[in-house]
């Protein structure tokens, strides 16, 4: 009787500490964000970002998002649907390899097929807009991707793409 009952009594306390466990997230770890970043978002001048500061960017990073999406339906969306279909997506894309394709003859110094972090800072300081993001820049590994095929919800690119 006092075996069944430990027993039963382990696998409802190992249960519940399973069951809390799942409900913890864990927590992301924050990459590093550029100097330029911190300085404008910094208001307390503590070299780093509180909670509320990186609310405030992550605020206004994701207002940016909206706009850049906003303005390529509005270049792209040829039958005025409000959305891009399969067709306009294609159109969307081969913009934009143009202008990766445009930005690595321009700025890939050691013609690796990628710009590195100092290419992109040459190519920012010339006042070139970079509109696709992930490490190794245009052409590098990492880029993100909202989807399948590079695409985001609904069929469209993601956002700043």
């Amino acid at each position: 009787m006092k075996t069944t009952t430990f027993l039963t009594l382990g696998a409802i306390l190992g249960t519940a500490a399973f069951a809390t466990a799942q409900d913890e997230k864990p927590k992301r770890e924050q990459r590093e964000l550029p100097a330029e970043v911190v300085k404008k978002y910094d208001k307390d001048g503590d070299g780093k970002l509180s909670d509320e500061e990186r609310k405030a960017f992550q605020a206004d990073r994701k207002a940016e998002q909206e706009k850049r999406q906003a303005e390529l339906i509005k270049k792209f969306d040829k039958d005025g649907d409000g959305k891009l279909s399969e067709e306009e997506n294609k159109a969307v894309r081969a913009e934009f390899q143009a202008k990766r394709k445009a930005l690595l003859e321009k700025y890939d110094a050691d013609k690796d097929g990628k710009l590195g972090p100092e290419e992109i800072k040459a190519a920012r300081d010339a006042g070139e807009e970079i509109p696709f993001g992930g490490r190794g820049g245009p052409g590098g590994p990492g880029g993100r991707r909202g989807g399948p095929e590079g695409k985001g919800q609904e069929g469209q690119p993601p956002a700043g793409e």
